[in-house]
């Protein structure tokens, strides 16, 4: 017969998880579970047996560590959320119980970088109950994947809290190698990556990507299913312990939450090299919910053009007067452009009235249904549509969340009556100053990451959705997998775009790209419009130009992805130099699988990816400002296979700041069986169409 204390803690544990309430049901079903009685740890590990994750409470503090192939790549770290009231979830805990589970299924993606997405991990839910203290009781739910590891925090309701802070702990050497921007800054993501050792790190955004002492193995930091919370920035307290810091809501508070709740999922990605970053970055659409919204057979991936890069070196304005940019001629000049070459969509700024003044600093002036006078948004509408273009919706807020609340569904209803289905948004303002007006009508300042803005952001797909409308954001939440749940989520802005070569001090330096792949790029698409032929917009002697050559830019359309990709330069731009832009015509924007091939962090990469409509694949290369020959082999090919691959690499003599424009378009005969080498100039590339011989060209 069981002891009293037996029974006492049986019934302990059976009300913790009655007032939990039910396990995620969009996980696997739980397995058998481990005893709880006098559990001090307890392990998960991948499915291949190499990655494996410890959870402890040495003192009544819980933590984690993980290791790899024995090797520790993450040391002791606490866990534990705290409040402005009530208990605290960090210290005098115990492990009171673990559930387990596994998982493995693949699933199929309406768009992305793959058709099919598999998802094979193994899961643990341990239970921590307070030993001291008032009673309190807590889950934290861990996913290892063989490229990774996901935990979030399982909070039973006790009612409205405020978390102020949240002291989850990612402790590695202080001597890693690290790539990172800062954040909690003004102008959010969008700043030169540095790198550093991670003991030279200051508050950083995610993903945050490092290299572990010697050749590794890599790691990148970041979270997924980001949803009514507020984004995670990483602070060093000391050398090498890094904390999950939370952007501040407009009262100080990191997050408000009321009753049951759980937290986004802090995602270590573990890589042996840098390419494995890349190919293992589908943890975190595997760590959301599936799509939520139904059909969104709208949300179709394509290429486009825009009057948007001619405002940036200072062609035209956004704003009324002479140079306007969004007029009906020349919008008129851009769908026939984009009807000639193929193109879906065309993009205007600057349409509507909001444009003139200081914009920048007062969001109250845009109207989202109201255009200027030399601009016919029905009859353009009907125009493209006539070509077979739809024009690409924009909206600006400037920072300004309840100015564009107010106005979202006239603004959206307009779109969906003349075929618009895509809108790029925009909220340029200081990283702090995002706007809106509170219930008792006083305005109020938040930041862009804080939980208001995420909120925000998803009651805007919401309402696109319900319109056929798929989202394209600017100055936007980092991604973190969310456009599985809502998949009209298409593209993001994110961090340094090509603009800033436009007017940027300084511009992105030719490395900025080669950096881009393994940490932006990690969390998902980038609308960095590419294309930019004119290199030098502002003369030779100019500090901003775009700091590659003309073949790097052919090559950004396969290394950067995006569903909706930009060809941001101006049409004769393009008229002028047919054969380069016949790659940018060709290149496809869906892709049925993709692989990184070669790199490292800041020096190159070569990225592979197969046409989801066709047999075709495609290659990109491009390098820092180094010169360098990549070697590469074509084993992705089929086998079997005879391809005609047509080259586009830079010529000879290339270099991005002497000479960028030269480019050599050759074609040869390959296989699977065969190598391709590349060389690419000083801030180059190469891209590479490889299609299946004897079939007639796309």
């Amino acid at each position: 017969m069981p002891g009293w204390t037996s029974i006492v803690r049986f019934f302990m544990l059976a009300m913790t998880f009655m007032a939990m309430g039910p396990l995620d049901t969009t996980g696997p079903a739980a397995q058998s579970g481990d005893d709880p009685a006098g559990l001090d740890s307890l392990q998960a590990t991948s499915p291949d047996g190499r990655l494996r994750i410890t959870l402890s409470t040495p003192a009544g503090q819980p933590t984690y560590r993980a290791s790899l192939d024995g090797r520790e790549v993450i040391g002791e770290s606490r866990l534990g959320l705290r409040f402005s009231e009530g208990a605290d979830l960090d210290t005098g805990f115990a492990l009171s119980g673990v559930e387990r589970a596994s998982g493995e299924e693949t699933w199929t993606q309406p768009w992305g970088e793959r058709r099919h997405v598999r998802d094979h991990h193994n899961e643990v839910v341990a239970s921590f109950r307070s030993v001291s203290g008032p009673d309190r009781s807590f889950r934290l739910r861990v996913r290892v994947f063989d490229d990774g590891f996901g935990f979030r925090y399982e909070i039973p309701d006790t009612g409205e809290r405020a978390i102020v802070d949240e002291i989850t702990e990612f402790s590695v050497p202080g001597d890693a190698t690290a790539w990172w921007t800062p954040a909690g800054e003004f102008n959010r993501y969008e700043y030169v990556y540095r790198t550093t050792p991670v003991s030279r790190m200051e508050r950083a955004h995610t993903p945050f990507t490092l290299r572990l002492p010697g050749d590794g193995p890599y790691l990148a930091i970041h979270e997924a299913a980001l949803v009514d919370y507020s984004g995670m920035w990483l602070d060093q307290r000391r050398a090498g312990k890094l904390e999950a810091d939370l952007a501040p809501r407009h009262d100080g508070v990191r997050v408000r939450v009321d009753g049951a709740f759980n937290t986004p999922w802090r995602v270590v990605q573990v890589a042996g090299d840098a390419p494995g970053l890349v190919n293992g970055s589908d943890i975190y659409l595997n760590l959301n919910a599936p799509n939520r919204l139904g059909n969104v057979d709208y949300a179709r991936p394509c290429k486009y053009v825009g009057i948007w890069w001619g405002m940036h070196i200072n062609a035209y304005t956004w704003g009324s007067g002479p140079d306007h940019g969004a007029t009906n001629k020349n919008t008129r000049r851009y769908i026939d452009f984009a009807a000639e070459h193929g193109f879906c969509g065309v993009l205007v700024e600057g349409w509507n009235i909001g444009w003139d003044g200081d914009w920048f600093s007062n969001g109250d002036l845009f109207r989202f249904a109201e255009s200027y006078p030399d601009f016919d948004l029905p009859a353009l509408a009907d125009y493209a549509r006539e070509r077979g273009v739809r024009l690409i919706g924009h909206h600006e807020t400037s920072g300004n969340i309840s100015n564009y609340e107010d106005q979202i569904d006239e603004a959206f209803d307009l779109y969906e009556r003349h075929g618009v289905r895509s809108v790029k948004t925009g909220y340029v303002a200081d990283a702090s100053d995002l706007k809106f007006i509170d219930e008792d009508g006083f305005a109020k300042y938040t930041w862009h990451a804080a939980q208001e803005r995420v909120r925000h952001d998803i009651r805007v797909l919401e309402k696109a959705h319900a319109r056929g409308i798929s989202i394209n954001a600017h100055e936007p939440v980092k991604d973190t997998g969310l456009r599985r749940t809502y998949p009209n989520a298409m593209t993001r802005e994110g961090a340094r775009g090509m603009e800033f070569n436009a007017w940027g001090s300084p511009p992105n330096p030719p490395e900025h790209t080669a950096i881009l792949a393994y940490t932006r790029l990690l969390s998902g698409p980038m609308d960095f419009t590419p294309g930019i032929f004119d290199l030098m917009p502002h003369g030779e002697d100019d500090e901003n130009r775009v700091p590659t050559t003309l073949a790097k830019q052919l090559a950004l359309y396969v290394v950067i992805y995006s569903p909706i990709q930009m060809a941001a330069d101006l049409p004769e731009n393009y008229e002028a130099r047919p054969e380069p832009f016949q790659f940018i015509k060709d290149v496809p924007v869906d892709w049925e699988e993709s692989v990184a091939l070669q790199g490292e962090v800041g020096d190159f990469i070569v990225m592979a990816r197969k046409d989801r409509d066709t047999d075709d694949w495609y290659l990109g290369a491009v390098t820092d400002e180094e010169a360098r020959t990549v070697t590469v082999p074509l084993d992705f090919l089929e086998q079997g296979r005879n391809y005609t691959a047509e080259i586009y690499r830079d010529g000879e003599d290339t270099h991005w700041k002497t000479n960028p424009y030269p480019v050599t378009i050759e074609q040869r005969s390959l296989t699977a069986s065969d190598t391709l080498t590349l060389p690419l100039a000083a801030g180059g590339g190469a891209a590479v169409r490889f299609k299946p011989a004897g079939r007639a060209g796309k």
